[in-house]
């Protein structure tokens, strides 16, 4: 990978990690496209480009905890805080209550176990050649449209990010496993399940985006060892470019879609999802395309 590759790679994971289009189908693609790791057997360069969008997601997650910086010191610090006196006053006839804050600690934790259990329980598969695949792709594509199209009409949106519920985190949770299969979009997974589960639009999406750090922050450092040892010699300079970038253009991401969300419906995305994914399935149809890497 050369530092042109990166740049293009990184603008690629920036703009779509957090836009509800897919970050991995565009970057299989943009692998494709720039014929990244292309000496290397099918196998090795599906586990090569698996290990460099993980490891290039790391530079959205520090996007996001630059984003948020103040509402991860207060959920953690109340987390802490709460806890301890929950526990200092367990034998007191009134016991301390949890703050919104940590609260909303505990449902970030039980969103996150969904992932982390189906991600362990398929590493091998999520790193091969099926995820590659851009039938899987441009299915997800379109079948996750789709399902937003339905929250978009049946979600009543009435409540907000002061009045999350473990069946909030749950939804979302379990439907951010989808992203474990690209084309799906763990943003557009996401913040489906919290349309689908009441939430409004920027609600879902902020916490979406609070559900991405432990997601990304597993894959990308889950990865990284195995990207050192997979990867070729001399693109860890590249390899560090492409993250820096996607960490700049992943922040303003956030910043666009936190805004559009205010006064907009996902439809946008939907269209857009449909019309790629409808294209790519055409294309391999009728041959214009190969399926795998």
């Amino acid at each position: 990978m050369n530092i042109l590759q990166a740049i293009i790679l990184g603008l690629v994971q920036g703009l779509t990690e957090f836009i509800p289009v897919s970050s991995t189908a565009h970057l299989v693609f943009a692998a494709r496209a720039l014929n990244l790791y292309g000496g290397a057997d099918k196998t090795l360069q599906a586990q090569q480009t698996t290990a460099t969008i993980a490891v290039i997601q790391l530079g959205t997650l520090l996007a996001v905890l630059i984003y948020f910086a103040r509402d991860i010191v207060n959920i953690t610090r109340a987390f802490v805080v709460d806890h301890i006196a929950l526990l200092r006053g367990s034998g007191e006839s009134r016991r301390p209550q949890l703050s919104k804050d940590a609260w909303l600690g505990w449902l970030v934790i039980i969103g996150s176990i969904p992932v982390g259990v189906v991600g362990l329980l398929f590493k091998k598969q999520i790193e091969g050649t099926f995820t590659k695949n851009l039938w899987v792709i441009a299915t997800m594509m379109v079948v996750v449209g789709v399902l937003m199209t339905i929250a978009e009409l049946v979600g009543k949106r009435d409540h907000d990010m002061n009045r999350l519920r473990i069946s909030d985190a749950l939804a979302v949770g379990s439907s951010q496993v989808l992203a474990l299969i690209p084309g799906s979009s763990r943003s557009g997974s996401t913040i489906m399940g919290g349309l689908f589960s009441g939430l409004t639009r920027e609600t879902a999406a902020r916490f979406s985006f609070l559900l991405s750090i432990p997601a990304i922050a597993a894959s990308g450092l889950l990865e990284l060892k195995e990207a050192i040892a997979k990867l070729p010699a001399g693109t860890y300079g590249s390899l560090i470019v492409a993250t820096i970038v996607s960490g700049i253009v992943g922040y303003w991401s956030i910043w666009f879609l936190l805004r559009y969300l205010r006064e907009h419906s996902t439809g946008v995305f939907i269209v857009y999802r449909m019309i790629v994914g409808g294209v790519i399935l055409g294309a391999l149809a009728f041959g214009y395309l190969s399926a795998n890497i």
